[in-house]
């Protein structure tokens, strides 16, 4: 029996032969159909073969009424959409998942941030107040040693004790809060 004489009939198991040549016959120009939807070779191969497996398996099952033609190009059409819509939903997700943890990242961060705020106020307040002071302007006000020593009229030498001071104590007072690699940079 040729492929012309299988339309209108089932497909069963029993004729191997007439599967083969089926599959011989339509894949190649099914590959390529399905390239132009997928634009992805492998998986266009993935979703002939899809079809004609589940068309052998499910053999007792199908009738075609037209030409196995045309049902083997409208089967590789819908299977394509549907890895496409596929894909859309997966893309989606990952979407939303990357914001989510963006979110939760920033949330995260936020609350670190502000909690070492709150830890270097404290820490700032125990330290003596010359001390202090010093620090305060030269961290936050960004001054120059030499600038803080005109201001409060002290000497250099003095300036740089009182900051080599301030910064070991918040080393101990913050060193379980922060990686020591930060530390190293924010307080040096």
């Amino acid at each position: 029996m040729n492929v012309a004489d299988i339309e209108g009939q089932y497909l069963n198991k029993d004729r191997e032969e007439e599967f083969e040549i089926v599959f011989k016959k339509h894949f190649k120009n099914l590959h390529a159909y399905a390239c132009t939807i997928v634009r992805d070779e492998v998986m266009a191969e993935e979703m002939v073969q899809n079809v004609f497996c589940r068309l052998w398996e499910k053999s007792e099952q199908i009738e075609i009424r037209e030409s196995v033609s045309g049902y083997l190009y409208r089967s590789v059409y819908h299977e394509s959409l549907n890895y496409l819509k596929h894909l859309k939903v997966r893309e989606a997700y990952q979407t939303y998942a990357v914001n989510q943890m963006e979110n939760t990242n920033n949330t995260s961060h936020n609350l670190e941030l502000k909690e070492l705020e709150n830890r270097l106020e404290i820490a700032l307040k125990e330290l003596p107040e010359k001390c202090r002071t010093i620090f305060q302007m030269s961290r936050f006000e960004e001054l120059k040693y030499q600038e803080i020593a005109d201001r409060l009229e002290l000497p250099l030498k003095t300036v740089e004790n009182q900051m080599g001071k301030a910064l070991r104590l918040l080393r101990v007072k913050l060193v379980d809060f922060l990686p020591a690699s930060f530390l190293l940079f924010f307080l040096n």
